[in-house]
């Protein structure tokens, strides 16, 4: 399964075709002008490269997604749905594994070059982690990549891209999406190129030289220059010089301002002809931490659209709303706690002179010390009474393997009541010869409420059995960054994972060795080689058994703890239709394009 953690890769944007005897119909705007709509979110996009690794989150997808176009979409079902105004793809042999994806003649960059294949290898060499540094690490610092997927160099003819798969990757359908400019990247490293043709062609010939010291300075580009916080965004301010191409889309909207810790402002993007029309001239996405202001900002009419992590008290606000509407239902993410193997930290066996089985018992004890049932009682129950603790790392509640999984993965291990688990704790401790106060440097984002609460539960809780939770919070979630720590620097950390798709793969990109979105330092040779083997296995019964023997590491060795699967709620003004939450991320924004004043159709 594909994850984004939250704030909570990119997702593609369109819908089906609209054909009348065989012809397609002229592009009509639909966008109304002069009109705009405010939404809220927890969080603001400050990084325009969400398939990087330090990219890689809800607030920055979703500017993304909104301003891009793709070959898919889920929608609010979840169902996979084509956009065939886009571009097309098909398969063409099983063995090898072959594919073809084409992007349509009239798809465009919002400064007006045409989005062709040499975009499409860009994607393609960031994906399947084709060049490495001369230390065999990776030049461009994706999310997930997959060297192990395709090794062969794909064929480009125009809009399309042609390539194998070194092996029957049972996810490939999803696997291959469009990410930023080729020509922008390429002319942000080397600003004395002016010629977005000429950019293409040499990006073209670098990757088939195998030129990796030209191509050094755009995968740097491609790794940290889209981190932009503030920025008239207008792509044709000449002010903003080479800068201007970060903000380069190929969908219904462009960036247009962005101004730190507030807002991200888009416009309609008067190239874009393809897919389905957007309605309101502007879309602005505003940050507002506080879920209770959010609400509040509806009340008022500041905000016309908003979602938030919910609690009783946030539920009770929004059913008071005068003129609003909401909607709730869990959602496809799930609360958890990492811990950090290779930091030096209480976790790492080098903090016990190399004793693995000591860091395990530490490990243990303190997952053993989260509680789970007061969580639940007090935060996630009085929203959904039937809310019960998620028990799988890798599958969610309900689905047809959740109960054989759980039934073997050892997540029973950490069963019990909670004061239950702190006797258990205790007894661990004392086995292993470990002596306490313990100190646990522990993260979550700084601002989040209910990530607040759940700290102060776990922190008073990790007491009692001898572990002195300190807390590193900050806002930024700066141990995501490779370029800012190669090495995570808190003990533990709580987050969710957010899914963008069903897949049965993609787990590898969190739970695999030295995998960019492994932020824990975690190693397990045969998590790596199980995730592998499912990734081929097309029989259900079989990647159910590989899907427990996964889990079942990863509760063996004590690396995360799943806590509660995500209860949404939105909320939106009473003159605001088309919203439709939808459980996949990016959420209520799945079909922005169907966002439309209530009153331009009275």
């Amino acid at each position: 399964m594909k994850f984004t953690r939250i704030f909570a890769a990119v997702a593609a944007v369109g819908t089906s075709a609209l054909v009348l005897s065989g012809c397609a119909l002229p592009y009509q705007s639909q966008v109304i002008k002069d009109t705009s709509i405010t939404v809220g979110w927890n969080d603001i996009a400050s990084e325009f490269n969400s398939g990087s690794a330090s990219g890689n989150n809800v607030a920055n997808s979703l500017v993304t997604y909104i301003a891009n176009s793709g070959w898919l979409y889920y929608d609010e079902a979840p169902a996979l749905q084509k956009s065939e105004e886009f571009g097309t793809y098909e398969k063409l042999s099983d063995a090898p594994l072959t594919v073809t994806y084409t992007v349509n003649d009239n798809v465009k960059w919002s400064d007006g070059v045409d989005v062709d294949s040499a975009d499409l290898l860009l994607s393609w060499v960031v994906g399947f982690g084709y060049l490495k540094a001369a230390d065999d690490s990776y030049m461009f610092l994706s999310a997930a990549p997959r060297d192990d997927l395709a090794s062969k160099l794909p064929t480009l003819n125009g809009g399309t891209i042609e390539f194998e798969y070194d092996k029957a990757f049972v996810d490939w359908e999803l696997n291959f999406g469009l990410g930023v400019s080729a020509h922008g990247t390429v002319m942000m490293a080397y600003p004395e190129i002016t010629d977005p043709a000429e950019a293409k062609k040499m990006f073209v010939e670098a990757v088939t030289a195998g030129d990796t010291e030209w191509l050094q300075k755009v995968a740097d580009v491609w790794n940290t220059g889209y981190q932009v916080t503030d920025a008239n965004a207008a792509d044709t301010d000449p002010a903003a010089g080479s800068k201007k191409y970060v903000f380069l889309s190929n969908g219904p909207y462009r960036v247009e301002e962005v101004v730190a810790d507030d807002h991200v402002t888009l416009v309609a993007n008067p190239l874009y002809t393809w897919g389905p029309s957007p309605k309101y001239e502007r879309i602005t996405i505003r940050e507002i931490p506080d879920p209770t202001a959010a609400v509040q900002a509806v009340d008022n009419g500041d905000v016309q659209a908003a979602s938030g992590q919910p609690t009783a008290d946030l539920l009770a606000l929004v059913k008071g709303l005068k003129n609003g509407t909401y909607a709730g239902g869990d959602e496809a993410a799930f609360e958890h706690v990492d811990l950090t193997f290779d930091n030096g930290g209480p976790f790492d066996p080098a903090s016990y002179g190399g004793d693995a089985a000591k860091a395990l018992a530490v490990r243990q004890a303190f997952l053993l010390t989260i509680p789970r049932d007061q969580i639940l009682e007090t935060i996630i129950q009085p929203l959904n009474p039937d809310a019960k603790a998620r028990n799988a790392l890798t599958v969610v509640p309900g689905s047809p393997n959740y109960d054989m999984i759980t039934a073997g993965n050892g997540s029973d291990f950490y069963g019990g009541t909670d004061a239950e688990r702190v006797t258990k704790a205790q007894e661990l401790l004392a086995s292993a010869g470990v002596s306490t106060p313990i100190d646990v440097k522990f993260w979550y984002p700084e601002g989040n409420v209910r990530r607040g609460q759940e700290f102060e539960l776990i922190q008073a809780n990790a007491l009692q059995v001898g572990f002195n939770v300190i807390d590193t919070s900050e806002p930024e979630w700066l141990f995501t960054d490779p370029s800012v720590f190669p090495i995570n620097p808190h003990d533990a950390v709580i987050f969710a994972w957010s899914s963008t798709s069903l897949a049965i793969s993609g787990n590898d990109q969190q739970y695999g060795i030295d995998m960019p979105s492994n932020f824990q330092g975690y190693a397990n040779q045969s998590v790596d080689d199980n995730l592998a083997a499912l990734e081929v296995e097309t029989d259900p019964a079989k990647q159910a058994v590989l899907q427990v023997q996964v889990e079942k590491a990863l509760f063996d060795d004590a690396a995360s703890l799943p806590i509660f699967q995500f209860p949404g709620l939105t909320w939106w003004d009473n003159g605001v239709s088309g919203i439709t939450p939808a459980p996949l991320s990016p959420n209520y924004f799945w079909n922005f394009w169907e966002w439309a004043p209530v009153a331009a159709a009275q």
